[in-house]
């Protein structure tokens, strides 16, 4: 296969890609640092997946999310590409077995989070491996002009020349003009080609409904548009009120967020996904990673901090290119609850200096010291055992977090890994020994294959217990009798949140935190705040201009099909075609602006815009409020 498009069309099927997607796969298999700005569902991965698979050697993915990270690579292990990522939650010996398999086992991705970069585990070992190209997911992240500043991103330029990475690619959905600028600087991308997707989405009717009554509202909106919707809100309670009084009205609806057990979520998510249930109604939590491209409406109840977090949530409607909704459902008491929210989340630095000692104390860390491995997190255990307020400390510990001191991930599924630690002449001499023990370990290979003797296999207990005729309970004590006898080692799933200290434990009075930058910081999240308040109560220009203009996309076009555009054509305001009128102006060299409005019918504003883009085009120029040929 020399060719993208055979890769393509091996591996996943299609015949022609998307948009931009084969002239970045060019610019980064040429050499050109490149920054991609594509919105969401507009195929980032393969961006980077198809070269990767064109070069020799070892593609690196930094990425924030585990979710996603865990998604991608099973993706990709379907496919039958190697495909490996390091996150929090996994033990020492399968980090190692992981990083060994990079090396030697010709894997072609590995996922790891910027935090990742700095271990000295890690630098050791990817110094012995052969880099093909780094691709930086949520590049976004690298500039505290952004939603979502991570300062651990700011060290992926030093790992790049460390090593000698000479393919570089950044991705994002979302980036204003400073974030683009930002991360070309930061990640010294010098010279970059910066491909960028407009973030109009000609099928996604944007509106937002002042109402009194959401529920009405939501209601109404759900019986008007069939098909599949996501209803998002902030709490977790809410989403089950929300989802119980649906389901008591006769909608197909289930709830989703971040607390439930994992089989829990996975089902809800399982039944949504194939249709069994029209709604759900969930946190942001609910998404990542979910390629669901018939989703007709994506429902907002509640007010996220930001446009961009807005735009990536509203943006999973109508992935299928088929008209779908984004609907804002907003009340009066929406803005001071946002502004309340905001003010709330900045929280003093002698609190973060408390819950940084009790965190400290809650480990038994001595100064200096570092943990090798993540370390299990019960977040309510810790607030009840330092007597630390609930909300501030929350918002602390994300303080925390984005000064680069430590890693928080909130609970998530681990499922049960296990590996064979033994050779093959070992295990058989293990079974005719055991023969109590010979049925599980053919159960094994049988599912899960000879892998299983260079790597940690993903394994499901409910399935071996189907396939020996046994009970789940059962298999999990033979496993770990398995794992006593040394024969497998056998890590069983998990959910539990994970802390990670990304620094030696420092004395509290030495914490690297700058209280002018934590006022920077607060000051641009209001900013950030304040857009989103403009958005929702904007009632005089196109919510698709809106969003593309706070992403740094110049236009003069209307989309149409906004709530703004359909409120115009509803009052009989035209627009007005640029063709139309330059026709006019070439007819009589000259003419004013009144006369075109009165010939086309459309109002001065439409015919200003039209005018705009005859300018822009260099087809007219304007004097005083004359419109000329050139």
């Amino acid at each position: 296969m020399t060719s993208p498009k055979d890769i393509l069309k091996t591996y996943w099927g299609y015949d022609a890609f998307r948009p931009q997607q084969e002239e970045i796969i060019a610019s980064v298999l040429e050499g050109h640092p490149t920054l991609a700005l594509l919105p969401t569902g507009g195929g980032k991965s393969i961006c980077f997946q198809i070269p990767a698979l064109m070069l020799e050697g070892l593609c690196l993915v930094i990425s924030p999310l585990i979710a996603l990270m865990r998604d991608q690579v099973e993706q990709l292990e379907k496919r039958q590409i190697k495909a490996s990522a390091l996150y929090s939650g996994m033990t020492s010996r399968e980090l190692d077995i992981t990083l060994d398999n990079c090396i030697y086992g010709a894997v072609k991705f590995l996922y790891v989070s910027p935090e990742r970069l700095q271990s000295p585990l890690f630098q050791a070992r990817a110094a012995q491996m052969q880099f093909s190209m780094i691709a930086i997911d949520e590049a976004h992240c690298i500039s505290q002009w952004g939603y979502d500043f991570r300062p651990p991103y700011l060290q992926i330029h030093e790992f790049i020349e460390s090593f000698g990475i000479n393919k570089v690619l950044a991705l994002t959905a979302t980036a204003t003009r400073e974030v683009k600028t930002d991360v070309i600087e930061r990640l010294g991308m010098k010279g970059a080609k910066v491909f960028s997707k407009s973030f109009a989405r000609p099928n996604l009717s944007y509106s937002v409904f002042h109402v009194e009554s959401k529920l009405r509202k939501l209601l109404e909106v759900l019986n008007n548009v069939p098909g599949s919707s996501v209803v998002y809100v902030r709490s977790r309670k809410r989403t089950q009120e929300i989802a119980r009084t649906l389901q008591s009205l006769g909608v197909d609806a289930d709830y989703y967020h971040a607390g439930l057990a994992s089989d829990e979520r996975n089902k809800k998510q399982e039944q949504w996904v194939s249709g069994a249930n029209r709604v759900i109604v969930a946190t942001n939590a609910f998404g990542m990673g979910i390629d669901k491209p018939d989703v007709r409406t994506v429902i907002h109840l509640d007010v996220p901090d930001t446009l961009e977090a807005y735009y990536q949530e509203a943006g999973r409607a109508g992935r299928d290119d088929k008209k779908a909704y984004a609907v804002f459902l907003y009340h009066e008491t929406d803005k001071q609850a946002l502004l309340e929210r905001i003010d709330r989340s900045q929280v003093s630095l002698d609190l973060i200096k408390r819950v940084y000692q009790a965190l400290s104390n809650y480990y038994k860390l001595a100064i200096g010291s570092l943990p090798g491995n993540s370390l299990d997190f019960d977040f309510e255990a810790f607030v009840e055992t330092y007597d630390l307020p609930v909300l501030d400390t929350y918002n602390a510990l994300n303080k925390l977090e984005s000064e680069g001191l430590l890693q928080l991930n909130e609970a998530f599924y681990h499922a049960s890994r296990v590996m064979i630690r033994v050779d093959k002449a070992s295990l058989y001499r293990f079974q005719v020994a055991h023969p109590q023990l010979e049925l599980l370990v053919k159960g094994l290979l049988r599912l899960y294959g000879g892998e299983l003797f260079n790597q940690y296999r993903k394994i499901t207990e409910r399935d071996l217990a189907q396939l020996i005729n046994t009970t789940p309970g059962q298999i999990k004590e033979s496993l770990a009798a398995l794992h006593q006898y040394e024969v497998i080692d056998y890590q069983q799933s998990s959910n539990k949140s994970q802390l990670t200290f990304l620094k030696p434990r420092l004395d509290v009075r030495e914490l690297p935190i700058d209280q002018k930058q934590l006022e920077k910081r607060s000051r641009l999240i209001k900013e950030k705040a304040s857009k989103v308040i403009d958005y929702l109560e904007n009632t005089k220009v196109c919510r698709t201009r809106i969003l593309q203009a706070y992403f740094d996309e110049t236009t003069d076009e209307n989309c149409g099909v906004c709530d703004y555009c359909i409120q115009r054509k509803k009052r009989g305001l035209i627009v007005v075609d640029p063709q139309e009128v330059y026709e006019m102006v070439k007819a009589v060299s000259s003419i004013t602006v009144e006369e075109v409005r009165k010939k086309t019918g459309g109002e001065a504003t439409d015919v200003l815009e039209a005018a705009r883009i005859l300018l822009s085009e260099g087809r007219i120029r304007l004097s005083g409020d004359r419109l000329e040929i050139i």
